[in-house]
């Protein structure tokens, strides 16, 4: 049967009876309608005028994040990589370790030591990771399928819901500025590897109608000119990617906002595709669509998810067939008032989710639950210098009891002048993470007692900017963290891979980033740099044969990891140098075995011509440019040097959306 990771499937539950105490429930439902209900009574001071609500364009989880590390890739980075996937994107990017099968296969996040199931992706809002797997292969979001792309680092459960416990993806469309932009692309590379992209972005001229339609497509067929590097065998696999996004977005008037958003996604993986007994084959198709209505300082979501997962080995003609559907409303309310010399916003609301799952593996014909979050979020700009921000959650998941998740957050400036800032932060949340499907449902090897993972995250961090007079802009900042988590799940090898709660795991570390960057008439240049230490380990162990592995680094999480991104650029010319380096990853429990660590480093050299209102951009990338050898995840080579060529045309109407 399919599997996303080296570990074994599983789950099976009968549903019991839903646990959510009742002094939480009643102290987060009042929280909830309260703030839906009434608005202008939440304060009683006289002093506290109500204001007119502000309209937030686009999806507002980040404005809920003051005090949390978030990162905001730009639209460079984004043009850049517009070829390929978000993971191959944020390693060169971020601080973030990601296990990579090999090219066009499995590629999945490890925020902060933790693993793939603890990283939520949200898109526009909703987390799309799969409610089977309980996490998102990265390899099948093209970096072409959004506009806005951040990262959270740390727990965010209290703000997203389950799944954000090392951190969390935050995908977003936005409306079209232009009036219209349109563009066509392929890039082919050494190993016989092709991609294709076309696409618009358009509106109307009085920019109360705006939208996108984009069409991607890959063939990778890792047509490598050796079988070996080093001794080792290359993981021969085929891979083949289709995707369509259409965004629209309607202004009636000022009151009123409507969008609506689809993305569909398809890709085929084939493993060892020449042995004919030996080859496997896993079709995704995932088709996400979602509706959302703003009215004044009300907001309307209903969205509906299916994932489907095909899975066979040797025989391609009768594969398992795993079907799971997801439809999940959400209603919200924001308010703002004037507090003290600052302004309070709040967010309140409730969203439910309604899962249904058909997998081979379970032995039933099909299994479902529901899902209800109530939520209530604040962000407090208590003056100049002083944001707080604090967050309550309490979900209800069918047979669960889900803790109450809390969080607190703050951000100091300590310095602010023209020229330089310094801003301290310091959070402390609660996270917890929902068994998936397959940990609960999976026959026989899931587990009926399984319990939701939970835990509490303590984090503070400094950052600081500094602008010369001479066009420098310098940026430095720390973060350190310590993430204990209860109950994590693990599929127990001891156990024939029965799904089990491994009591306690502590991640603890420190992340260190920097950034320069000067512009003078003629020239750019820009250096960026990160680096994170990761110590994750069990501190209990789960049973009495896995006592001599407390203590120990969890699998495939480095030690150490380290990116590094630098440029020149002069008027429409620029190079790019980027890199990552990843210390040894243990691939057993007890630190016995491993993988040596590595770095790699990749060049890009892209050129623009500009005609009229048409740009021709075209890009030669070098990757593994020091032909390093390197093994990840599988005990199978990476490739060596190779090299890839692209070319972009696109065309854009000077005029501007007069309202967007």
């Amino acid at each position: 049967m399919f599997r996303f990771s080296e570990e074994k499937p599983g789950i099976a539950i009968n549903p019991r009876v839903p646990g959510v105490t009742f002094n939480r429930f009643i102290c987060i439902a009042l929280l909830t309608f309260m703030g839906l209900g009434s608005g202008g009574f939440l304060f009683a001071q006289q002093a506290l005028v109500s204001l007119d609500t502000v309209q937030i364009t686009g999806f507002s989880q980040e404005r809920f994040m003051g005090g949390l590390k978030v990162r905001r890739i730009d639209s460079a980075a984004l043009e850049q990589f517009r070829f390929q996937n978000i993971g191959e994107l944020l390693a060169l990017k971020t601080p973030v370790a990601f296990k990579n099968y090999g090219p066009g296969q499995l590629n999945t996040a490890s925020f902060r030591g933790t693993s793939a199931s603890h990283t939520a992706v949200l898109w526009n809002g909703l987390n799309i990771n799969s409610p089977i797997l309980g996490q998102t292969d990265f390899s099948t979001i093209p970096v072409a399928g959004f506009d806005q792309l951040s990262v959270q680092f740390g727990p965010a459960a209290s703000i997203v819901g389950s799944d954000a416990v090392g951190g969390s993806i935050l995908l977003g469309s936005t409306p079209a500025k232009e009036r219209l932009y349109a563009f066509t692309g392929g890039q082919i590379d050494r190993f016989h590897n092709y991609q294709a992209q076309a696409g618009a972005r358009y509106s109307s001229t009085d920019g109360r109608f705006s939208g996108k339609t984009a069409f991607n497509g890959s063939l990778q067929n890792n047509e490598f000119p050796y079988t070996k590097r080093n001794g080792y065998s290359l993981f021969p696999s085929q891979t083949s990617q289709a995707g369509f996004v259409q965004d629209l977005f309607f202004r009636p008037d000022d009151a009123q906002r409507i969008s609506a958003h689809f993305w569909f996604t398809k890709n085929r993986l084939v493993l060892t595709p020449d042995e004919l007994q030996g080859r496997e084959l896993t079709l995704t198709e995932a088709y996400r669509s979602m509706i959302r209505y703003e009215l004044k300082n009300w907001v309307f979501r209903t969205a509906l998810v299916r994932d489907i997962i095909d899975y066979a080995k040797g025989d391609f003609n009768h594969p398992d067939h795993s079907v799971s559907d997801r439809f999940a409303n959400r209603v919200e309310r924001d308010f703002e008032w004037a507090a003290g010399t600052g302004s309070l916003h709040v967010k309140t609301g409730v969203e439910w989710a309604y899962y249904r799952a058909r997998v081979p593996g379970y032995g039933q014909d099909a299994v479902s639950e529901h899902r209800t979050d109530l939520f209530v979020l604040t962000r407090w700009q208590a003056n100049r210098r002083l944001l707080l921000s604090g967050n309550l959650r309490q979900a209800m998941v069918t047979g669960y009891h889900v803790p109450f998740t809390p969080s607190a957050a703050a951000e100091y400036r300590l310095a602010g002048t023209a020229t330089y800032n310094l801003t301290a932060r310091a959070s402390i949340a609660r996270s917890y993470r929902v068994p998936t499907l397959n940990e609960r449902y999976w026959k026989d090897l899931g587990n009926p007692d399984i319990k939701p993972e939970h835990g509490w995250n303590y984090e503070a961090g400094i950052e600081q900017q500094y602008r010369t007079a001479y066009g420098h802009v310098l940026k430095l900042s720390l973060a350190a963290y310590r993430n204990r988590i209860k109950d994590w799940t693990y599929w127990n090898p001891s156990k024939n891979y029965r799904v089990e709660n491994l009591q306690q795991v502590l991640t603890q570390g420190l992340e260190v980033e920097a950034g320069w960057r000067y512009n003078s008439e003629a020239w750019q240049y820009g250096l960026d740099a990160g680096y994170a230490l990761n110590k994750s380990y069990q501190e209990k162990a789960y049973d009495a044969y896995a006592a001599d592995i407390v203590g120990k680094q969890l699998v495939f999480v480095p030690l150490h990891s380290g990116n590094v991104s630098a440029f020149i650029q002069r008027k429409l010319t620029r190079l790019s140098l980027q890199g990552q380096a990843l210390s040894r990853r243990f691939t057993t429990f007890d630190n016995a075995q491993y993988l040596d660590g590595y770095a790699l480093a990749n060049l890009i050299l892209a050129h623009t011509v500009l005609i009229k209102n048409v740009n021709i951009q075209g890009q030669l990338q070098v990757n593994n440019m020091a032909n390093v050898f390197y093994l990840n995840v599988r005990n199978f080579a990476m490739p060596g040097r190779n090299f890839a060529l692209s070319l972009v045309v696109s065309y854009k109407n000077p005029e501007k959306s007069s309202i967007y």
